[in-house]
C-alpha cells in the first residue's frame, strides 16, 4: 500500500434533517478496537472444539490462517476506499459512485440487513452466555420453534440492548471508549491464556496436528470468512474518525490481522490445555481450556467473561454501523427522512440507533432458535455488499484512475487491480456457499426471511428515482432529485 499526500478530511455531506454533522471523536485505538471487537464475537468460546475435532489442532490454525488472508486481500479493497471517500455509510458511497444509487440500494440494503440480524443474535447471545455460569431460566413465557423462552433469560437481554443503544446515541466518543476498554479485558484474558499454554500446555495434547482428511479442513476454511464479519463498520464510522485517510484505510485492514492471529491462538492453546476427549466432551471449549491450564473454576468462568467481551464489542460495533448505513441511506432519500436525523447535542444518528434497539430489545423474547434462522438470513447479505464493493473497486480503478487515492493499494502500477481481481473471487465464493448443495447451504426458515427482507426492500428500491449516473457527484443528484420530488408532492397537496 501507498499513500498520496491528502490536504484534508473528505466534505462531510449535510445532514438529512439539519443540526449538527457527526463528530470526529474516534482516535487510532478506539477505531482499531471498533474494527477487532466486531470480529470477535462469542463463537470462538463454543465453535474452536468443533474446528480442532474436523482439522486437527495445526489443521484449523492453518485454516484460520488461510482464511485471514483470505478477509485481508478483501479489506485491502476496503482500505482503499474508506480512504479515497471516508464518508458514513461506507458501502452505499462506494458502490454509488461506481455503479450508480440503485445498485448502491442494494448493496447497502443487503449489508444494513445483515448487520441488523447480527445485532438482533447478540441480544440471545448474551443471556446464553452468562446462562453458562448462572442460571437464568426462571419464569417461563412460552416456547418458539422447540426453544424455551424465559422471562429472566430475556431480560438480560433486553436490558443489554437499551444500554448498548443509550450508549451509542450518547456518542461515538462514549460508545469509542466503551468498546476500547472491553477489547483490553478481553485481549487481557487472551494473554492470559498464552500465558498458561505455554507454562501449562502440552504438545502432545495438540495430536493429531492433522486429521488426514482434508474434507474436515474445508469444513473449517468454510466457515472461517464468517468469523471476519465486521472489520467493515470501520468505513461505516469514517466521518466520526478524527485521523487521515490513509490512516484509516491502514486500520481497517491491520483489524484484519490482529483478528485472525486471536482466532489462531485460541486454536492453538485450547489444543495444548485439553486431550482430543476432552474436547468432543466439552460444552464450553475455550473456557474449559483456562480451567485446565491453571486448575481453577475461576479462570474458566473468566474466560466466559471474555466471550461476554466479544458479545458487547460486536454488538456495540455493528449496531453503531447499522445506524450510520440506514442514516447514509435515509439522507440519499431512499429510506424515509426521519431516519437521517442526528441527535442534536450528540451528533448521532438517534431515530436509526432506536429503530435497530428496539429490535434488539424484542429479539430475546422470540428464543435462541428463531434468531438463530435470522442471523442465518443475515449472512448471505454481508458477502454479497463485500462482492459489490470488490466490483466497484475495479470500475472506478478502470473509469477514474486518477481519482484521489490517498492510500493506493498495490502501489502505483496494475497490482492493485489484481488484488480487486482476488477480492471479487473470493467474496463471489463466498456468495455461491450459501447456495442449495453447497458447504454453507442455508435452511428453508433463512430463505424465507431473506426473501421477506428484499420485499421490504423492493418497495423502497421502486422508488429510487432513475436518470442518476454512476460518479462523483451521483448522490448530489440523487438528493437534489428527491427533494424535488418531495416539492412537488406537497405542492399538490397544498
Amino acid at each position: 500500500m501507498t499513500s498520496a499526500p491528502s490536504t484534508s478530511h473528505a466534505t462531510t455531506p449535510p445532514p438529512a434533517e439539519g443540526g449538527p454533522g457527526f463528530k470526529r471523536d474516534l482516535g487510532m485505538w478506539s477505531t482499531l478496537t471498533l474494527g477487532v471487537g466486531a470480529m470477535v464475537g462469542f463463537g470462538w468460546v463454543t465453535l474452536v472444539g468443533g474446528w480442532i475435532e474436523d482439522a486437527g489442532s495445526l489443521g484449523a490454525a492453518l485454516a484460520f490462517l488461510i482464511g485471514g488472508i483470505m478477509m485481508a486481500i478483501v479489506a485491502l479493497v476496503y482500505s482503499e476506499m474508506v480512504a479515497a471517500m471516508p464518508k458514513a455509510g461506507g458501502e452505499h458511497n462506494y458502490i454509488m459512485r461506481a455503479m450508480g444509487p440503485r445498485w448502491s440500494f442494494i448493496g447497502s440494503w443487503a449489508i444494513t440487513g445483515g448487520y441488523a440480524t447480527v445485532v438482533a443474535f447478540e441480544a440471545v447471545a448474551l443471556p446464553r452466555a452468562i446462562g453458562y455460569v448462572v442460571n437464568l431460566e426462571h419464569f417461563h413465557l412460552w416456547t418458539v420453534s422447540e426453544s424455551d423462552v424465559f422471562l429472566i433469560w430475556a431480560l438480560v437481554g433486553a436490558v443489554a440492548a437499551v444500554v448498548i443503544t443509550v450508549l451509542n446515541i450518547l456518542g461515538v466518543k462514549v460508545a469509542g471508549s466503551f468498546q476500547m476498554f472491553v477489547v483490553i479485558f478481553l485481549f487481557m484474558i487472551g494473554i492470559l491464556q498464552i500465558f498458561g499454554a505455554v507454562t501449562g500446555g502440552s504438545t502432545e495434547k495438540m495430536e493429531p496436528f492433522f486429521t488426514g482428511d482434508l474434507t474436515g479442513f474445508f469444513a473449517v476454511l468454510v466457515i472461517v470468512p464468517f468469523m471476519f464479519v465486521g472489520f467493515d463498520v470501520i468505513p461505516q464510522t469514517a466521518e466520526e474518525v478524527n485521523l487521515p485517510p490513509a490512516k484509516v484505510g491502514r486500520i481497517a485492514f491491520i483489524s484484519v490481522i490482529i483478528a485472525a492471529a486471536w482466532y489462531i491462538m485460541i486454536v492453538i492453546t485450547v489444543s495444548a490445555a485439553l486431550t482430543e476427549q476432552q474436547i468432543v466432551e466439552s460444552g464450553l471449549p475455550a473456557a474449559d481450556a483456562m480451567g485446565a491450564l491453571f486448575g481453577n473454576q475461576f479462570f474458566a468462568n473468566l474466560m466466559v467473561a471474555a466471550g461476554v467481551a466479544g458479545i458487547l464489542t460486536s454488538w456495540n460495533s455493528l449496531q453503531m454501523g447499522a445506524s450510520r448505513l440506514i442514516y447514509s441511506l435515509a439522507h440519499s432519500g431512499m429510506l424515509p427522512r426521519w431516519l437521517g436525523k442526528l441527535h442534536p447535542k450528540y451528533g448521532t444518528p438517534v431515530n436509526a440507533i432506536l429503530l435497530l434497539g428496539a429490535i434488539a430489545v424484542v429479539a430475546p423474547f422470540f428464543g435462541a432458535k428463531a434468531l438463530g434462522w435470522i442471523v442465518d438470513a443475515g449472512s448471505p447479505m454481508i458477502v454479497t455488499a463485500y462482492l459489490l464493493v470488490s466490483i466497484s473497486f475495479l470500475i472506478l480503478r478502470r473509469r477514474e484512475p486518477d481519482m484521489p487515492r490517498p492510500l493506493r493499494v498495490g502501489g502505483k502500477g496494475s497490482f492493485g487491480v489484481v488484488i480487486g481481481g482476488l477480492s471479487v473471487a473470493i467474496t463471489a465464493f463466498l456468495v455461491i456457499l450459501y447456495m442449495p448443495g453447497m458447504p454453507a447451504q442455508l435452511g428453508i426458515e433463512p430463505w424465507i426471511i431473506f426473501g421477506l427482507w428484499w420485499a421490504v426492500g423492493a418497495v423502497f428500491f421502486a422508488s429510487i428515482p432513475g436518470g442518476v449516473k454512476p460518479g462523483e457527484h451521483a448522490e448530489d443528484e440523487l438528493v437534489a432529485l428527491v427533494e424535488r420530488r418531495r416539492a412537488e408532492k406537497a405542492a399538490r397537496k397544498g
